[in-house]
């Protein structure tokens, strides 16, 4: 079956249009065009039923940035922490390490029942664990040398 419109076109996947509006909500969080043209291309997008409809929706913006394996990759697979990472690091190490302390201390002054310090610790301890995953990396060698 063929379309009025374009007889030879080869019909477009779901995949295809779903790339083409991901292209235009980006196109439009980065300002190249405004929310209302974007709304009206990504309605164009998912109307239509051939390659070639979906060409011209993103012919007049810069061509999208290609993600290399590098980006692609975890940041904490990529490489050592540099050293103002790891020096970083250990300052908020510290902090959660003296913290810790005194709250241990606290507690056994305290005549709670319970050791109630194990919840601040935990969400201290989370903290440093989620600044070692995120912290800027040095580039991996590259596999080329």
């Amino acid at each position: 079956m063929t379309t009025p419109s374009n007889p030879t076109g080869i019909r477009a996947s779901d995949a295809e249009r779903e790339a083409v509006a991901e292209r235009l909500r980006e196109a439009a969080t980065a300002g190249l065009i405004t929310i209302a043209e974007a709304d009206e291309r990504q309605a164009a997008a998912y109307a239509a039923v051939t390659r070639d409809e979906l060409g011209p929706l993103t012919a007049d913006l810069p061509a999208a940035e290609k993600t290399t394996p590098e980006r692609a990759t975890a940041p904490w697979r990529r490489g050592r922490l540099t050293a103002g990472s790891r020096r970083r690091l250990a300052v908020h190490a510290a902090v959660v390490g003296f913290l810790a302390v005194f709250l241990v201390t606290r507690w056994a002054m305290d005549p709670a029942p319970w050791f109630w310090p194990v919840w601040p610790m935990f969400w201290l301890g989370l903290s440093v664990l989620v600044h070692g995953r995120l912290a800027p990396r040095a580039a991996p060698p590259s596999a080329a040398a």
